[in-house]
């Protein structure tokens, strides 16, 4: 048999055939009930309009202060760069690495890597070093870790508003749709399809 005809589980690691034609629109583990996969009309199609609108969203975060905070009439405003320099200059490295790596780079490579496999493809052509990229989206998908840092911004958020005034920047809101947009990507991107669209182009 084929390899690409089979699927491991992703709960017991069952290995089964995946040769029904046509394919399923959800297909699930004979042994525990997970789902293997699950596919969406115009998949690939959504995926690469949500990837470019979370690069979008990703740019602006960034660019965009978090929070304001105003203590004794001074007022201070921070981007998330700005923040993770903060961290270093104060003694933090390891945690300003961590804030980058997670917050900044991983999330940039995923999106990236994400525009760069599924546009060109939308419109039939497959660009170069095309698995390469596929990785990459693999690899930064389990460090982005988006939706954690907002929970401690609103965290955050709370904490300082017991002794100063703390308003909420165009940024801290850009990463909240940053994390709804990349929920709606994981739940509308199908790899099989990617791959299977990849080969006919």
């Amino acid at each position: 048999m084929n390899r690409a005809e089979l699927l491991a589980c992703p709960e017991c690691d069952l290995l089964q055939s995946d040769s029904a034609i046509p394919r399923p629109r959800k297909a699930l583990c004979a042994r525990c009930g997970a789902t293997l996969y699950q596919r969406h009309d115009n998949g690939l199609e959504r995926t690469a309009a949500l990837s470019i609108a979370a690069l979008v969203l990703f740019a602006l975060a960034n660019g965009f202060p978090i929070l304001s905070l105003e203590l004794q009439g001074e007022r201070t405003s921070a981007t998330l760069v700005g923040a993770v320099e903060a961290l270093g200059s104060h003694g933090m490295p390891i945690l300003a690495a961590l804030v980058l790596f997670t917050a900044v780079a991983m999330p940039f490579a995923q999106v990236t890597a994400l525009v760069y496999v599924t546009v060109p493809l939308r419109y039939g052509h497959r660009m170069p070093h095309f698995g390469a990229a596929f990785r990459l989206v693999q690899f930064a998908g389990h460090w982005a870790m988006v939706e954690v840092f907002v929970l401690g911004i609103a965290v955050a958020w709370v904490r300082l508003a017991a002794f100063a005034e703390v308003e909420a920047g165009l940024g801290v809101w850009c990463f909240a749709a940053l994390m709804l947009v990349m929920a709606t990507i994981e739940a509308n991107f199908d790899p099989r399809e990617l791959w299977a669209r990849a080969s006919a182009a």
